[in-house]
């Protein structure tokens, strides 16, 4: 079992940046390909970034592109997503995944997950 905490979130004005991180525990981290979702009230949790096993591979969603940057330190145990530039539909609650494998978009192919930090941006 892999146990993710994520920290960073907060409110910041448009433009502004954030360092997202997601510590992990009871697992090898180097085998998990790391996860970046966020969901918004009464939508679907939706992709935002991932990172392989060793950091040689990242994936990002089309929005976030150039903007976001998500990256792992092994020895740490920890992903974080850089996010510079932040725009209001930002806004929502990133939680942080993990599986085993080849990396996926899809959030039912993610066994491990964090509780959750609420990033607000204000316009």
């Amino acid at each position: 079992q892999v146990q993710l905490v994520e920290s960073g979130g907060g409110l910041v004005q448009t433009g502004g940046s954030l360092r997202l991180s997601c510590a992990a525990s009871g697992g090898a981290f180097s085998v998990y390909i790391m996860a970046w979702f966020r969901q918004v009230p009464g939508k679907d949790r939706e992709f935002v970034a991932a990172i392989s096993g060793f950091g040689g591979s990242r994936f990002y969603e089309d929005s976030v592109k150039g903007r976001f940057t998500i990256s792992r330190d092994n020895a740490k145990n920890t992903v974080y997503l850089q996010m510079n530039s932040l725009k209001p539909e930002d806004t929502a609650v990133y939680y942080c995944a993990a599986r085993r494998g080849v990396y996926s978009r899809n959030r039912y192919e993610y066994d491990f997950w964090g509780q959750g930090t609420q990033v607000t941006v204000s316009s």
